[in-house]
C-alpha cells in the first residue's frame, strides 16, 4: 500500500464520512417518540468524531483475511475433532471473528475502500503457511487437536500484536475499539487453548 493511496486518510483531513456498508444493517434511530429506520446502501449518515489514518486502514486491510483464516481454520474442526474444548474454541472463533469482518468491512467502505479478497496464506502475523493447512485438514483426532491449538495460539499473537500496533498508532475510534477487543478476547483464547494443550502433555 503505497503513502499516495493513504493520503485520504491522514489526519489532517475533515472527519471520515460514515455511510452504510452493503453488508449487515445500519439502524438510525428516530427522533424523541419516533421509531428508528434501517438506512439504504451507501446513505450518508454524518461523520465520525474521530479522523482515521494510514495506520487505521492498515489494520483493517490487514486484520480481515487473518480473521478469514482463522474462521478456515475453525470450520475444520467440526468433522475432524471429537473434543469439546477444541469445538468450543473454534465455535467462539467463529462467532466473533465473522461480525468483525463484517464492521472492518463497512468501515472501509465508509471510505470508499473495499476489503481485501484475496485470502493470504503468506506467513507473518501468525498467518498459517498453505503446508500447515494441509496438514491440518488431513488431521483427525488428537493429531488435530494438538496441531490445530498450535497454529491458533501462533494465529492469535499475530492478531494481538497486529492489534498493538492499531492501538499505538491508530487514531480511529472504531478501530481503535477493534483493536481493544481483539487483544482483550484473543489473550483470553490463548491462555484457554494453552490450558488444552498442556492437559494433553
Amino acid at each position: 500500500m503505497t503513502g499516495t493511496a493513504l493520503a485520504g486518510c491522514s489526519a489532517a483531513n475533515p472527519p471520515t464520512p460514515l455511510v452504510a456498508g452493503s453488508q449487515a444493517p445500519v439502524l438510525v434511530p428516530g427522533a424523541p417518540g419516533e421509531p428508528g429506520r434501517t438506512a439504504k446502501p451507501g446513505q450518508r449518515l454524518g461523520d465520525s468524531e474521530a479522523r482515521s489514518t494510514g495506520a487505521d486502514v492498515r489494520f483493517a486491510e490487514a486484520m480481515i483475511p487473518h480473521h478469514r483464516q482463522a474462521l478456515e481454520m475453525a470450520g475444520l474442526a467440526g468433522a475432524r475433532t471429537a473434543e469439546p474444548l477444541v469445538t468450543a474454541i473454534a465455535d467462539r472463533i467463529t462467532t466473533g471473528q465473522g461480525p468483525e469482518i463484517t464492521v472492518m468491512t463497512s468501515w472501509l467502505e465508509s471510505l470508499g475502500r473495499e476489503a481485501p479478497t484475496a485470502h493470504d496464506h503468506k506467513p507473518g502475523y501468525g498467518m498459517a503457511t498453505l503446508e500447515e493447512l494441509n496438514r491440518l485438514r488431513a488431521a483427525r483426532g488428537a493429531a488435530f487437536d494438538s496441531l490445530f491449538l498450535q497454529l491458533m495460539i501462533r494465529h492469535h499473537q499475530g492478531a494481538v500484536r497486529m492489534a498493538g500496533e492499531e492501538l499505538r498508532d491508530g487514531t480511529d475510534r472504531a478501530m481503535r475499539k477493534m483493536a481493544q477487543d481483539v487483544v482483550s478476547g484473543q489473550q483470553i483464547e490463548i491462555t484457554r487453548m494453552r490450558e488444552i494443550l498442556d492437559g494433553r502433555s
